[in-house]
């Protein structure tokens, strides 16, 4: 490998998903994700082999990698571990300087965090933890509607009458969609409710945050527009959503080893 050109990688691996990233000079020139199917440990190796062989280098040619994630205890490479909250942070900020707050609507929890203009974590929330505050709430009401999880957000912004759900809990809106559907709600009425409940969920924690502009939404669900749009009403204000909103943290884990480890090699 040439020495005037350094590669850092970043690993995200999640609760759903597990994602990578490689990056020269803060720019991506890999990135992979896959289902993590509770197997941690060979999904991402799996996936970093996969970013590694898209660039033609070998894991002993990266000059550093950081994990991060809820999985990131059982990495199965030797690798330096930052908080997710810390990542995403540095990724969204890498993205987009102007970014003070972030919304992270993962697989088991909603984050919401106040950065810096810097890209630091200031102060930070999350969710308790309940479906209903994530990701997973969606994918079990696209499973009760038998659709799928990419026609959520085009079947939700055609409801005219949307439903309005008498419970936060996720165990219990299960139980009241069914209840819906016996009564005839059309599906899209349905998932503008579920869409209205978690906006609200969310908007609590970042008033509580004390919030600035500009807001970045990421996680799988980010790619949800009728969320999107239930969210910017909630907020009063148009959230912006990267191109890959799943791989920001694993974007900002690398982003992070060119910062902190390239420096201490300059340095030496």
């Amino acid at each position: 490998m040439s020495t005037d050109k350094k590669y850092y990688a970043g690993v995200d691996m999640g609760s759903v998903s597990i994602k990578a990233v490689v990056i020269n000079d803060h720019r991506i020139v890999a990135s992979h994700l896959m289902a993590s199917g509770g197997n941690y440990k060979n999904v991402a190796q799996d996936v970093l082999n996969n970013v590694l062989a898209q660039i033609g280098i070998t894991y002993d040619q990266l000059s550093g990698i950081i994990v991060t994630g809820l999985g990131a205890e059982s990495s199965p490479f030797a690798a330096r571990q930052a908080s997710d909250i810390s990542c995403q942070a540095a990724g969204c900020h890498r993205l987009f300087p102007s970014a003070r707050t972030v919304i992270d609507i993962g697989g088991q929890f909603t984050k919401v965090a106040k950065i810096s203009s810097e890209g630091r974590v200031v102060d930070f929330l999350m969710s308790e933890k309940c479906a209903a505050g994530s990701g997973r709430f969606l994918q079990v009401i696209a499973r009760i509607l038998h659709i799928d999880f990419d026609d959520i957000g085009p079947l939700s912004l055609q409801s005219q009458n949307p439903v309005e759900f008498s419970t936060n809990c996720a165990v219990f809106a299960e139980s009241e969609t069914v209840s819906r559907i016996a009564e005839g709600a059309l599906p899209g009425d349905i998932l503008a409710g579920v869409h209205r409940s978690m906006a609200s969920k969310v908007s609590m924690l970042v008033r509580r945050l004390k919030w600035e502009p500009d807001v970045v939404l990421t996680g799988g669900t980010a790619t949800d527009s009728g969320l999107i749009t239930a969210i910017n009403a909630a907020l009063g204000v148009g959230v912006i959503v990267p191109h890959e909103p799943r791989l920001t943290a694993a974007f900002g884990a690398a982003c992070q080893a060119e910062d902190i480890l390239g420096r201490s090699d300059a340095d030496e």
